[in-house]
């Protein structure tokens, strides 16, 4: 399927992350793009600035006339987040519309471009802005749908200048939630990370190692995969597609990084592969974590003819992803990160990082665990990855898409986490609290609805900043 005799777009869902990318391009492309979601949010603001009609009712009069009267030039993407009983989707699906799940929409999109898909259980969202970045400043045309707001682009949709009869380089960020995966067409694949997760849809750790055994295997035969070292091993070798491989990882045999330093606002390090040798790269998203990313995009950038300068220049100008390792302030004698993070490897990945950049500061984390599934099966991880904090608040569990489960909550990985300090702090307590603990570094980590508390937790400590330089 092609989009040919598509003039209209409507999205259920809109304001998602990776729907809002959709239908950014969708308008870019010419179409008349309208959508629905539940509640107003900045992203759907946005989306209304760019000249998109947007309602937030479920109701059947707030669908555009246009859209209503007419089934055969309309095309209607949704997401499984929607209810089965929005009125909505059902008056879609009872009328004859065409309905694709975003994951199809990619997938038409990723069929019919060059495309460079990624994927892991974490570093996929970093990685993939970090690639399109890198071909972007290079001058390569390039479409990216992602999986966060650059901070470069202030965007989750990155275009490149068309050069002539050269056609875009499409970077997708590769979900596994769902399977969706499954539905893209890549030229090339890179896998970040293969731990266990989403057990919620897989049921069982080996489940989702064969999702991501069947994803790298869509890879073109005359493609790449490029993996890291731990994910290879995970996933076995032997059963890895047979195209070109380039392994990477920080003590990798493949593509590694050496003479890694930890400054306070970056991290610097060497590139090395066998053939090439980059020495002295700064990267000012820091992170142990982000390094490891940085050299599947080099890799990527190397086998795509960009030059050594501008890797160079790539690398040091990206500027991250917004809630992805996020410094928000850093002065004084006060540091305060925001990130992402929701598994136990990413806390671990992350707050081993600050560890190394402040070694010498007391390290006070708040932590919302996000799903009550995914607080029961790793809270084991969850306690371990924790305790490498000096001081530990956890908040209540976001339950997301998900009901309670007896027993399940966020206390259950209070006996397990080993510090100096822990407690449970209701989030309309924790400015509170903060007032009262006066942290050095600052660490905020969750997917879930902790990051409507970080501006308010940054203008605190800059104006307690400012109070003591009075």
């Amino acid at each position: 399927m092609s989009f040919e005799g598509i003039n209209s777009v409507h999205l259920l869902g809109i304001g998602g992350i990776g729907m809002s990318a959709l239908a950014r391009w969708f308008r870019h492309e010419g179409y008349a793009v309208s959508g629905y979601d539940r509640t107003p949010s900045q992203l759907t603001d946005q989306l209304i600035s760019e000249g998109m009609q947007i309602s937030f009712e479920d109701q059947l009069d707030t669908i555009p006339t246009e859209i209503r009267s007419s089934t055969e030039k309309v095309l209607i993407i949704w997401t499984p987040a929607m209810p089965k009983d929005s009125i909505q989707l059902n008056f879609f699906r009872e009328g004859g519309y065409q309905l694709k799940k975003r994951s199809e929409v990619l997938g038409i999109v990723t069929s019919t471009y060059y495309t460079i898909a990624v994927a892991g259980t974490h570093g996929k969202t970093t990685t993939s802005s970090m690639v399109a970045h890198m071909l972007k400043s290079a001058g390569k045309p390039v479409i990216a749908f992602l999986g966060g707001i650059t901070q470069n682009y202030q965007s989750n949709l990155i275009l490149g200048e068309k050069k002539g009869k050269d056609q875009p380089l499409v970077v997708v960020e590769a979900d596994e939630f769902d399977r969706s995966f499954l539905r893209l067409h890549p030229n090339e694949v890179v896998l970040t990370s293969a731990d266990p997760d989403h057990l919620d849809i897989y049921g069982e750790e080996q489940q989702i190692l064969n999702g991501f055994l069947e994803f790298v295997n869509l890879v073109d035969r005359k493609g790449r995969l490029y993996i890291q070292q731990h994910a290879a091993q995970r996933l076995g070798e032997a059963k890895l597609p047979k195209v070109a491989k380039r392994e990477y990882g920080l003590r990798s045999s493949g593509i590694s990084a050496e003479n890694i330093q930890a400054r306070p606002g970056s991290f610097v390090f060497d590139y090395l592969d066998g053939k090439n040798e980059i020495k002295g790269l700064e990267l000012f998203i820091p992170g142990f974590h982000n390094v490891e990313n940085a050299l599947a995009a080099i890799a990527i950038s190397l086998d795509h003819q960009i030059s050594v300068e501008q890797i160079r220049k790539g690398i040091s100008s990206f500027k991250g992803v917004k809630r992805r390792f996020e410094i928000h302030v850093n002065e004084g004698n006060q540091v305060f990160i925001d990130d992402y993070a929701h598994h136990p490897e990413e806390i671990k990945a992350c707050l081993s990082s600050v560890r190394a950049m402040f070694p010498a500061k007391k390290l006070t984390v708040i932590f919302q665990p996000h799903l009550y599934s995914r607080t029961r099966d790793f809270a084991e991880g969850f306690s371990e990855s924790l305790s490498l904090a000096d001081s530990v608040v956890l908040l209540d569990i976001y339950a997301a898409r998900e009901l309670p489960i007896a027993g399940v909550t966020s206390a259950m990985l209070l006996e397990g986490i080993n510090t100096n300090h822990k407690e449970l702090v209701a989030k309309e307590d924790l400015m509170s609290y903060l007032d009262q603990a006066s942290p050095e570094v600052l660490v905020t980590l969750g997917a879930g609805d902790i990051d409507r508390l970080v501006p308010e937790i940054a203008s605190w400590m800059k104006e307690g900043l400012n109070r003591y330089a009075l």
